[in-house]
This record gives structure tokens, C-alpha cells and sequence, in this order.
């Protein structure tokens, strides 16, 4: 009796850490990893490791109590089978992306859905994430983005003003002239 209340109570903490991860993490991607060799899984695990992503196969009954408590009840339905969790709490797209690389190179892993932000999301689009350019590149883009009319409004501004010193040079040259020409 007291070791099904050990187990139970095992389980319940089990229950509460993950459900404290799920509602960190800014991204998580679950997978079926049936068909996977032990090397294929360890290459996964250290690529996923390197990326900065936690990485764990978990019991479906587990994911579910976890999901309902972090308000993501939407996943039960990808629930079914063997179910890998991928969570990241710093890069949203860490995840999608070493998981659907790896996927591209052992088609026997399949992607079942993720959450993107707290906000679950299916396999099609953990796919369409993980395309999306490192966040460096996208701050850049952003950055350029912003510039590009900036300076544009500044060659705007500019060109009265060039068209200004243009014309008062051109008048004073001229009262110049004119002078040179009167004292003559």
C-alpha cells in the first residue's frame, strides 16, 4: 500500500514539474521516435542538447494531466503513440528546427504538434517554424526594414535644402557679378 502511495506521489511531482516546464517554455514540439536506432537517438539527443533544448521521452497519461494544468488541453489529441517532448524556454524555434532537420534525415521520426508561445500548434506549422530564419537575421531584417525609409524621408529632406544652397549661391554670385559689373 505504501509503495502505491510513493508511486502515486512520484508521479503527481512528475505531473507538476512538467506542467511548470510546458508553461516556461516559449516553444515545445512533441514526436513519435518509433523506428529510431539507439545511435539515431543519441545523435538526436545531442544535437537537441547542443541547440539548448531539453529533451524526453514521456509517458502520454503523464503529458496529458501536465497539458490540461498549464491550460493546453489542445494536445491530448496528439497524445497517442510513443511521445517524445522537445522544450526550449529561451529559443521558440530551437526545437522545430533540430527536430524537423532531423526528421528530413530519418523520415521514421514524425513531428505530432507543438506549442509556440503557450499556444499549441500542429505538426504542418512546427515545420513552416522551423524554416524561419535565426533570430539574428530576422532582428537585421527588421532593422533594415526601418532604415530603408529613414533614410529615404533624409534624401527627401535633404534635397530642398540642397535645392536652397544651390539658389543662394547662384544669387549670390550673381549680386557679385552684378557689383563687379556697377563698379566698373
Amino acid at each position: 500500500m505504501a509503495r502505491i502511495s510513493k508511486n502515486r506521489e512520484r508521479k503527481e511531482r512528475e505531473v507538476e514539474e512538467l506542467a511548470g516546464r510546458l508553461g516556461r517554455a516559449r516553444a515545445a514540439v512533441l514526436a513519435d521516435f518509433r523506428g529510431l536506432t539507439v545511435a539515431e537517438d543519441t545523435e538526436l539527443r545531442k544535437r537537441l542538447r547542443q541547440a539548448g533544448v531539453e529533451y524526453r521521452v514521456v509517458k502520454n497519461t503523464l503529458l496529458r494531466l501536465a497539458a490540461a494544468k498549464a491550460g493546453l488541453s489542445d494536445l491530448e489529441a496528439y497524445l497517442a503513440g510513443p511521445t517524445s517532448l522537445a522544450l526550449s524556454a529561451e529559443d521558440p524555434v530551437a526545437p522545430a528546427r533540430v527536430l524537423a532537420q532531423f526528421a528530413r534525415e530519418h523520415p521514421q521520426l514524425t513531428l505530432k504538434a507543438g506549442v509556440l508561445e503557450g499556444r499549441p500548434i500542429g505538426a504542418e506549422l512546427v515545420r513552416e517554424v522551423a524554416e524561419l530564419p535565426p533570430r539574428e537575421v530576422l532582428f537585421a531584417r527588421v532593422a533594415a526594414g526601418l532604415a530603408a525609409p529613414l533614410a529615404r524621408l533624409a534624401t527627401v529632406l535633404r534635397a530642398p535644402m540642397q535645392g536652397l544652397a544651390t539658389a543662394l549661391d547662384a544669387l549670390a554670385r550673381a549680386r557679385a557679378q552684378a557689383e563687379g559689373a556697377q563698379g566698373a
